[in-house]
């Protein structure tokens, strides 16, 4: 099947969506100003559009610095007068802008949306979805790839089901620590401690508690629900925080695999890679490019983030998260189906590291994007 026949003559319109209804709007936000920079203007058209927290669609500024962390503060997209509607059907691919007391006013046609959202409503394959619908191409993982990456109870029980290396866990589901709260913590207590509490449906290490009494577990499963009413309950890992950027294949090759890259927590006020240490305190944090691996750990870190992306049936890009034990033995903590992007972000770093710079590495997820279908592949 000829999948470009009906790609565009003219130069592609790229729509950088970024926002969304999740904790990780703020993120979002910050990714999206590095992509904004990074695009290349000659070869692309391009459309700055944001999702308010409230959900409301928005025409938003091109201009990355107005997307950056700056000193603390976190960025955010507010309502404007210049709400943005999406083609509705294959048929009518024209974007527009419907403005208080104007007429509608038609944008034009979108080629490929770079949906930079984190979390629900953007990661997890609802946005996808409807992207699908309005036969629109999109950079990164489509529906069920997205899904199974943002839950990670799912993402878990798909990785095993592949024979990939995961670490043991429980599954808090909705209502259970009300209705059996002995039992909760009987099951967490064979995990053995210090246990970590997430949220199953979240990212940037929102919600995430690092428990080292069972006292405390409740507590910690209430943290976790002001962000998901589903819970996972991981025991530690004991080994080195590897992480690795994952890039889809062209003409159906086989994903690529970055060099990866180490997280050192150094500062001792974070006892873990928590959203603090993430986003606002650098200083607190060695980021470790490429990391330093024997050269057969780094083949087999390399083998696993493939084989992850592949387990989950992923698209574009992805960032799998691994432990590297004392014995050498590779542990999968998790995929990231849209990781953070900003220029001195892990995913990105790590494929500088590998050859690929910020730029180039944008250009082609949004040509692995312009060249994939929509619909079923």
């Amino acid at each position: 099947m000829d999948t470009t026949a009906d790609l565009p003559t003219r130069r592609p319109r790229v729509m950088v969506l970024f926002g969304g209804r999740s904790g990780e709007h703020a993120i979002s936000c910050a990714t999206a100003g590095g992509v904004l920079r990074a695009i290349d203007r000659d070869r692309y058209d391009v459309l700055a559009v944001g999702i308010t927290p409230a959900g409301r669609w928005v025409l938003a500024e091109d201009d990355p610095d107005r997307w950056a962390i700056v000193d603390g503060r976190l960025p955010q997209v507010e309502d404007t007068a210049a709400h943005v509607l999406l083609p509705q059907a294959v048929d009518d691919r024209d974007v527009q802008v419907l403005e208080s007391g104007r007429l509608p006013r038609v944008l034009g046609e979108v080629d490929v949306v770079f949906p930079l959202l984190h979390g629900p409503f953007g990661e997890d394959g609802t946005l996808q979805g409807m992207l699908e619908l309005a036969d629109v191409r999109y950079v990164g993982a489509g529906v069920l790839a997205s899904a199974v990456g943002m839950d990670k109870h799912m993402m878990k029980l798909v990785l095993a089901g592949h024979g990939l290396p995961v670490g043991p866990f429980v599954v808090v589901l909705p209502g259970e620590l009300d209705r059996d709260p002995a039992g909760v913590s009987e099951r967490a207590a064979a995990l053995g401690l210090p246990l970590f509490v997430k949220p199953a449906r979240a990212g940037s290490s929102l919600g995430i508690t690092r428990v080292t009494d069972l006292a405390d577990l409740p507590a910690a499963i209430r943290a976790a629900h002001v962000h998901d009413p589903k819970v996972i309950v991981e025991a530690a890992i004991v080994g080195r925080e590897i992480e690795c950027g994952v890039l889809g294949g062209r003409d159906g090759a086989r994903a690529r695999a970055s060099l990866p890259g180490e997280i050192v927590v150094t500062d001792p006020r974070h006892t873990f890679y928590d959203f603090d240490a993430k986003y606002l305190d650098e200083a607190g944090v060695t980021l470790a490019c490429p990391a330093e691996l024997s050269e057969a750990e780094t083949a087999a870190v390399r083998e696993v983030a493939v084989r992850t992306f592949e387990a989950v049936g992923c698209e574009g890009l992805a960032r799998v998260d691994v432990f590297v034990t004392a014995t050498g033995e590779v542990v999968v903590n998790e995929i990231n189906t849209m990781p953070g992007f900003t220029p001195f972000s892990m995913y990105p770093r790590m494929w500088q590291a590998s050859g690929v710079p910020y730029s180039e590495l944008v250009d082609e997820l949004i040509r692995l994007a312009l060249e994939r279908p929509t619909g079923l592949r």
